[in-house]
């Protein structure tokens, strides 16, 4: 894993005496889009989170060669490093631009800077500048999906860790938003894409990993992946999507 941006070791993550990640390794190299797929319960989420610094874990967790063990989640911020949540935790008696602008709290941007970032954002996600005086709560699933990043993408991430982006959303705007993915990898962006929706995780990543039951159960090219028999039965036969 040597030369990584991100380095995930032996990692072990307990809620009391429940183990939910048990000694998963990953690597993530700049420019990639890294997906970790697999069932309800099997620890995507808590792997997000410890990287995040949200819980508490042992073993190798670093950010471009720093060991995270130690820093705050708003150090990790500063660093680069941004968490999508799965329930999108947005402020929804906040208009959309409120909620754009608490993602660069940590920032202390000048006003020119917050404008331009704000700029990039609403060029980015054009319903966003439409919709920039709406209240949260308002919006559509998928312009919520889409706020929750564009208020990640305000604290100018090198590393965007997502946490199911397409829960609950139609499978047309599940293509738009992973297609944003995409793009943003395209100008810089490495992700670290948590998906349930296996087929959707893997046609949109360069590697890709199956965590079962908190452990590593198969690793590798995301095309190859999606081409084992294994994967296929389990996860490509046209299951649906639930929420973990």
């Amino acid at each position: 894993m040597s030369g990584a941006m991100l380095e995930i070791g032996d990692l072990h993550v307990s809620y009391g005496q429940v183990d939910a990640v048990r000694g998963v390794s990953l690597s993530l190299q700049r420019g990639q889009i890294v997906s970790v797929i697999g069932p309800n319960g099997a620890g995507k989420t808590t792997l997000l989170a410890a990287a995040m610094g949200l819980l508490p874990s042992k073993g190798v967790l670093r950010f471009d060669g720093e060991d995270l063990h130690g820093l705050d989640v708003e150090a990790r911020v500063e660093r680069g490093l941004c968490l999508v949540p799965e329930k999108r935790e947005l402020f929804g008696e906040l208009t959309v631009l409120d909620n754009l602008q608490l993602g660069a709290f940590s920032k202390k941007l000048r006003s020119d800077a917050l404008k331009q970032r704000l700029q990039s954002v609403y060029d980015r996600f054009p319903r966003l500048a439409e919709r920039r005086g709406q209240r949260a709560d308002t919006l559509s699933g998928g312009e919520r999906q889409m706020l929750a990043v564009g208020r990640a993408l305000m604290s100018s991430p090198r590393l965007l860790m997502l946490d199911e982006p397409s829960l609950g959303l139609a499978p047309l705007i599940v293509r738009e938003i992973l297609s944003i993915v995409r793009t943003l990898r395209d100008d810089g962006v490495s992700i670290l894409l948590v998906e349930q929706n296996a087929r959707a995780a893997l046609e949109s990543s360069d590697l890709g990993y199956v965590l079962e039951t908190g452990e590593i159960a198969l690793s590798g090219n995301s095309h190859e992946l999606a081409e084992d028999p294994r994967v296929q039965a389990t996860y490509l036969g046209g299951g649906t999507h639930d929420d973990e």
